[in-house]
């Protein structure tokens, strides 16, 4: 009866990310449209765009191959598996011995590979232009994350998600600057991965900036559906590892009643819209930056999290 309860609450855990990341993206666009003193779409709006684009016909490219087919079930099944890793409402869960920071990582990297690839593979000038600015953004952000996770791990003791969130949340932590400095540098990565403001902007199809929609301009169809629905898994993510780590309050152990579950959804909910309140916020008060900044912009991230790093290292040899 354990396993089938702990079978239960991990399938909850993956349904759950899965039916909340949409309503994430349309938060935020909500709340950006209201803050410009305009109407806006429904908050549920991405989920009919979702069920629209599953019902239309795929339009393939001539010379496309089989990787521009498979790439969208592969992006989306890598970042729902890292998604759904992510402590969430609970700890301790069934597959919670997966959940390693560094294979949350690999797994991210493994989605952005897949997606430039295919971005490429049609051989369209836009798909070669968002590839080689995707790969530009990756060299830094993944760096940036490692460092992120070194210095959490020298914290926690451990890379394993489940650890980390206990031992958080137990206090011992107390007021460390490197700890602050890798909230700073993951706030950064998050932006950037997710392709929002100053690094990107979601909303527009300029030629001369985008990147995300850059590689996904000859997608329709189920096959769009399914990059759309990584997009929003991945913001998903980021929020719910940035809640985790460093507001771990009200998440439940696996063992926890009914009543603790409940309470630990409620702050996982709550968490999510402040979270996305804020980012509506900060992109509103904040403009676009050129191309070529972005590197300064994230090479912020990847020193933070060096610096953390090694004042953890310091502190301890002294």
């Amino acid at each position: 009866m354990e396993l089938i309860s702990n079978l239960i609450l991990q399938g909850v855990q993956m349904i759950l990310v899965l039916a909340l990341a949409p309503g994430l993206t349309g938060l935020v666009r909500k709340v950006k449209a209201r803050l410009m003193r305009k109407q806006g779409a429904p908050v549920l709006q991405p989920y009919r765009d979702l069920a629209r684009l599953m019902r239309k016909e795929v339009v393939l490219a001539t010379n496309a191959s089989w990787l521009f087919r498979t790439s969208p079930y592969m992006i989306f099944a890598a970042t729902w598996v890292a998604a759904a890793l992510v402590p969430t409402f609970a700890t301790g869960l069934q597959f919670s011995w997966t959940s390693d920071l560094i294979a949350l990582v690999a797994l991210l990297g493994s989605a952005r590979f897949f997606l430039a690839l295919a971005g490429m593979d049609a051989g369209t000038s836009f798909g070669g232009i968002g590839s080689s600015r995707e790969m530009m953004i990756g060299t830094l952000a993944e760096p940036a994350m490692l460092l992120v996770v070194f210095t959490v791990a020298l914290v926690a003791g451990s890379t394993q998600l489940s650890n980390v969130v206990v031992y958080m949340a137990s206090g011992e932590v107390g007021i460390r600057v490197s700890m602050g400095m890798a909230l700073i540098a993951l706030i950064i990565v998050a932006v950037a991965e997710n392709a929002r403001i100053p690094v990107d902007n979601p909303g527009t199809h300029l030629e001369v900036t985008m990147v995300h929609e850059a590689m996904v301009l000859e997608y329709s169809g189920r096959h769009l559906a399914m990059i759309e629905l990584a997009a929003s898994l991945k913001l998903l993510l980021y929020m719910s590892l940035i809640g985790c780590i460093f507001l771990p309050w009200s998440i439940a152990p696996a063992s926890a009643g009914p009543s603790a579950m409940l309470f630990g959804f409620a702050s996982f909910f709550a968490k999510l819209v402040a979270g996305g309140v804020l980012l509506a916020v900060f992109e509103i008060s904040t403009a676009k930056m050129r191309v070529f900044r972005v590197p300064d912009f994230l090479g912020v991230a990847l020193m933070l999290g060096l610096l953390g790093t090694l004042l953890l290292f310091v502190s301890r040899s002294l």
